[in-house]
């Protein structure tokens, strides 16, 4: 139902996919975009932001007018099936095999495809099944053979290749050899199959295998070298890194064989005349280690020159796209255009000087994933929301703001938040995080589930950071919650140690942030968990770890009391004591961040607004929120006027900072009410708070943060 949510112009008729396929959804034929060298697309965004939806939303719009195949890469069943031969199968080579049966399945315009070149190659590291014997090796060549199962093949006589080559020859050898152990490796039978493969193939298979598998590293033009090199190349150890590179060499020829299959069925006159569009592959889950080696693989021949009409659609959480990329280089400037630029007409490899190939980025095409805009996520909220009508229109836009808030704009947050609140009664009072509580009822009629438990678990636990060491597995949420009250790495530093004493391997900050990065997930340099939408999900799980927000408390604990012996260094906050305050307002010291604020203010009022920003730029711990209230003067408060006051004005600066409560005209006028009042109070400095007042009140009331950080910037775009 949601599957097009903020992607309708990439995949209408005239958008982007239209004409990078050449045919519409309807299957009008669409001018081509790109070509002969072609970029290797990657969708970009981090966890949450519809990449995998965008792929399926484009599988099944095209799949019935030109063959489309999608892969998730993150899917165990690869490793799976090769995990029983790894001599002669890997992850790559399995899901090679997958795509090329898929696309033996076509049924649409020129009918399904065969994939000879593809064959020879699976077929002789066949020969390295694991006991040798020529009955292992012939089931093992015989799982390939559906490939090649079609009585004609455009371009390259398959009926002569089948004949000729693999149904006569092939066969028979392997039925000679199949009662006999071969050795390591299955030598004589790699031997026998090599020359099964030419000594009885017509003159045009033998130029064609000539063409393609002479060229592999250090065969010399020779056919039958390069299919030893590649079977041998592929057997080699995965000890060490050399071996690894030797196996993944092997793995990108296959890959390029598959290719070549396929641009031979659109080549010649049967081809032009009976084939549309271009074929396309589309990898979801790109950044797990299946999908870089496939990436890796087409972008490193396309850099050298080889040419084919495959379209290659991945996704990356990583802005950059991730380091293999780059070479080991800082990040290049790249080709990057967002669905609102509309369909992009030109593209062109980028080389920075003349016969530099340049790094693999510089075949690549960055699709950013957008967030959703205002109108877009208000639309999609009132669609999903029609329920909430029943409670009026002044409560279904008081959840379509939290939903708003809390999600950040990012897509599939919005989607669950949404359905999640559409039974959920929304007090006048409550914070924007009440929502979070809300419950979500299973699609497959299992027990509902707090929608902040299903959110962490599909944006968090279900899309681990591929470098996360397996060790650290269990704990990554913990640690992700506990650092949701941090803000800068030294304070994440102190969280860590102390959740993670008595282990011995333990990540530190900077490891952490990495991995954030690596995963997708926004910095910011006053929050450690950058993206507001995670820290208000990791902070509202905080708070419930256990009873009565003993967690919660116990973490700000920790750190005021680190900051309250801490030396001056670089830090998110001006001074240690601030950052003590920040800690010790949301644990329970309100009364002690007064009396510290009254102290602090006279002589100093520019300094003093500016520490107060950062002291009240916190979450509101759970239960009852009367932060309105106490700044309206509603709850009784003892102490002479500019205490209460100070205490008016923190509690209305914390309620527009954190942002998860409308403030909007109500709290402006209170803001510049409380200001004015201390600006006309008898203390040094007391009249500079005047134009302050005017300034706090014109971003309140236009729903603007009072103090700027990428967090804030961040949702002020997305509205």
């Amino acid at each position: 139902m949601y599957e097009d949510l903020g992607f309708e112009r990439l995949l209408d008729a005239d958008g982007f996919f239209a004409h990078l396929l050449g045919r519409s959804p309807s299957g009008a034929d669409r001018k081509l975009l790109y070509g002969p060298d072609l970029p290797v697309v990657l969708l970009t965004g981090g966890p949450g932001m519809g990449k995998g939806r965008l792929l399926r939303a484009v599988h099944d719009r095209f799949a019935r007018q030109v063959p489309v195949i999608r892969l998730d890469c993150a899917s165990p069943v690869y490793a799976d099936r090769a995990g029983s031969e790894p001599g002669a199968r890997s992850a790559a080579t399995e899901a090679l095999v997958e795509t090329a049966l898929l696309l033996h399945t076509w049924r649409g315009t020129g009918g399904a495809f065969t994939f000879p070149r593809l064959f020879a190659g699976l077929a002789v590291i066949a020969t390295g099944v694991a006991d040798g014997t020529g009955a292992s090796i012939r089931t093992e060549v015989e799982r390939y053979e559906e490939l090649i199962q079609q009585p004609r093949l455009l371009g390259l006589g398959t009926r002569d290749f089948w004949r000729g080559a693999l149904l006569g020859a092939v066969r028979k050898m392997l039925e000679v050899l199949a009662g006999q152990t071969l050795g390591p490796y299955g030598a004589a039978a790699l031997t026998a199959l090599l020359d099964a493969l030419f000594d009885r193939a017509a003159p045009r298979v033998e130029a064609e295998l000539t063409r393609i598998y002479g060229e592999y590293p250090g065969a010399a033009g020779q056919p039958k070298h390069g299919l030893r090199r590649l079977a041998e190349d592929f057997r080699a150890g995965r000890e060490r890194r050399e071996d690894r590179e030797r196996r993944e060499d092997a793995e990108r020829f296959l890959f390029r064989a598959l290719r070549e299959d396929l641009e031979a069925a659109y080549g010649g006159l049967g081809g032009w005349l009976g084939r549309v569009g271009r074929p396309g592959l589309l990898l979801d889950h790109a950044d797990q280690p299946l999908g870089e080696r496939l990436l890796r693989a087409v972008l490193t021949d396309r850099r050298a020159g080889q040419r084919d009409r495959v379209v290659i659609v991945g996704t990356a959480r990583r802005a950059d796209g991730g380091d293999f990329l780059h070479g080991g280089l800082p990040p290049r400037q790249m080709a990057v255009f967002r669905p609102a630029d509309g369909v992009p007409a030109t593209w062109s490899r980028r080389r920075d000087r003349e016969g530099d190939l340049g790094p693999l980025s510089a075949g690549v095409l960055m699709l950013r994933m957008p967030f959703l805009t205002g109108d877009q996520l208000r639309k999609a909220t009132e669609r999903i929301q029609l329920g909430a009508e029943r409670e009026g229109g002044a409560h279904r836009r008081r959840i379509t703001a939290a939903v708003a808030q809390l999600s950040g704009g990012r897509p599939h947050t919005v989607i669950r938040l949404a359905t999640a609140a559409a039974d959920h009664r929304m007090e006048t009072d409550a914070n924007d995080r009440a929502i979070l509580d809300a419950r979500l009822h299973s699609p497959d009629g299992g027990p509902e589930r707090r929608v902040t438990d299903v959110l962490l678990q599909e944006l968090v636990l279900d899309q681990l950071p591929v470098r996360l060491a397996g060790e650290h597995h269990d704990q990554w949420l913990d640690l992700l919650t506990h650092l949701s009250v941090a803000h800068d790495q030294e304070c994440a530093d102190v969280l860590l140690r102390h959740h993670q004493a008595g282990r011995v391997l333990r990540l530190t900050a900077h490891q952490v942030a990495r991995l954030l990065n690596d995963t997708g997930w926004p910095h910011c340099e006053r929050h450690f968990i950058g993206d507001f939408g995670l820290r208000q999900l990791l902070v509202h799980r905080l708070y419930g770890l256990e009873r009565d927000g003993a967690a919660w408390y116990a973490d700000h604990h920790l750190l005021r009391d680190h900051y309250a012996v801490s030396e001056p260094g670089g830090s998110a906050f001006r001074s240690v004591t601030t950052h003590q305050m920040n800690h010790h307002l949301v644990s329970g010291g309100v009364d002690d961040v007064v009396r510290h604020l009254v102290r602090a203010l006279p002589g100093r009022p520019r300094q003093w607004c500016e520490e107060l920003l950062e002291i009240a730029q916190a979450p509101y711990p759970g239960g009852a929120d009367e932060r309105r209230r106490r700044a309206q003067g509603e709850v009784p408060l003892d102490g002479p006027p500019l205490r209460r006051t100070v205490d008016q004005l923190l509690h209305a600066v914390w309620l527009c900072e954190e942002r998860t409560r409308p403030t909007g005209g109500e709290m402006a006028n209170t803001l510049e009410q409380l200001l004015r009042q201390l600006s006309a109070m008898d203390f040094d400095g007391a009249g500079e708070l005047g134009p302050t007042a005017t300034a706090w009140s014109q971003l309140a009331v236009n729903e603007q943060p009072l103090l700027r950080c990428d967090c804030t910037d961040q949702l002020g775009r997305r509205r």
